[in-house]
């Protein structure tokens, strides 16, 4: 036979339901637009050999806060231009030596609300610049 609750529990029942719809509904909203005080964009590394070197910076093209990124206004149009799709940057030609020097390229955050993940390894920086143009150039 089962219990039923007693009416002392249905207040708590019923404040935990609350809760969890909220908890549900909250990260939608979030996506929305950065909230106050949080970082937004997407924090770009690039990685030598090994992890032998790194070096990162944010990239915010949502909310225009000055960066670390010297060419953060080319690099946003560049990612605007491919649609958010890093695999999708416009690549230059150009001639690279054929030297095996590789470097690991990252991109983890969110781009104009779209969660991003994404990394490449090149066969050295020359290729990477061509590929990602102003993206990784910091």
């Amino acid at each position: 036979m089962r219990s039923r609750p007693t009416p002392r529990l249905r207040p708590v029942a019923a404040t935990a339901a609350a809760l969890v719809s909220l908890a549900v509904a909250a990260p939608a909203h979030a996506a929305d637009e950065a909230a106050p005080g949080r970082l937004s964009g997407v924090f770009l590394t690039v990685a030598g050999d090994d992890n032998a070197w790194i070096r990162g910076v944010l990239l915010d093209c949502v909310t225009q806060r000055p960066g670390h990124h010297p060419h953060a206004a080319e690099a946003c149009a560049a990612i605007d231009g491919a649609g958010g799709d890093f695999d999708a940057l416009p690549a230059k030609s150009g001639i690279c030596t054929k030297q095996y020097a590789p470097v690991t390229v990252s991109a983890t955050g969110t781009h104009r609300g779209k969660p991003v993940s994404w990394n490449k390894t090149y066969g050295n920086a020359c290729e990477m610049g061509y590929a990602t143009g102003a993206v990784f150039r910091f």
